[in-house]
């Protein structure tokens, strides 16, 4: 069941600051255009991209952080679930060409599923479609640099409710894209020093 994230207005997050200068090359590198954000939250990343020119459409399942991001277009964000709720018929009908998903499969119980959702909107395009997909980085030196500073704790905490229940590295998040029917075509380390990085961006194409 999904428990409300808790969005008190539409500003955005301190992640934003290092995730949308990577997203940004991306959307530039595959061309997009019509772009889904899938897991929009409060609007407030879409923003910034439709003050770029993109065309874009969000979905969310908390209808708190659906009502602010309608601020800025009313009739292109919507509360969906992914587990269970179709798409709405307006980005079905939109020829998707990009999704954008930042900081949200690591909050998935069944992540193997969402990815197979992004690949079959972006089906509904005749010339395929890109997925870049942001998720907190982990490899063998940061995790080193965060059990040498006795950080494990409180970076891999249990005690967060709705938290973080899935932590990818780049090698096992491009398996899960490749079993989705992607392929991996681009990756971008995001925040703090290589290798080291807050975040990693990963572009995947249709196959």
């Amino acid at each position: 069941m999904y428990q409300e994230y808790g969005y008190a207005d539409d500003h955005g997050t301190e992640a934003h600051q290092y995730l949308l200068p990577a997203v940004m090359k991306h959307l530039k590198r595959c061309g997009a255009k019509n772009v889904l954000d899938a897991g929009c939250g409060n609007g407030s990343f879409d923003r910034r991209l439709m003050e770029a020119g993109y065309h874009v459409y969000g979905v969310d399942a908390s209808e708190e952080g659906i009502r602010h991001a309608r601020k800025y277009a009313a009739d292109r964000f919507f509360v969906m679930d992914f587990s269970s709720d179709p798409w709405p018929e307006p980005i079905e009908n939109a020829e998707i060409d990009t999704i954008v998903s930042t900081e949200v499969i690591e909050h998935l119980y069944d992540p193997k599923h969402y990815l197979r959702r992004c690949r079959d909107i972006l089906g509904n395009n005749p010339d395929g479609g890109h997925l870049i997909v942001s998720t907190p980085y982990h490899g063998y030196l940061k995790n080193l640099a965060i059990a040498l500073a006795g950080k494990f704790d409180k970076h891999f905490t249990v005690l967060w409710d709705g938290g973080h229940i899935k932590f990818w590295s780049k090698k096992t998040l491009t398996r899960a894209l490749e079993d989705a029917g992607f392929e991996v075509v681009g990756f971008t380390g995001a925040g703090r020093l290589p290798w080291l990085w807050k975040s990693m961006v990963i572009q995947a194409r249709v196959k």
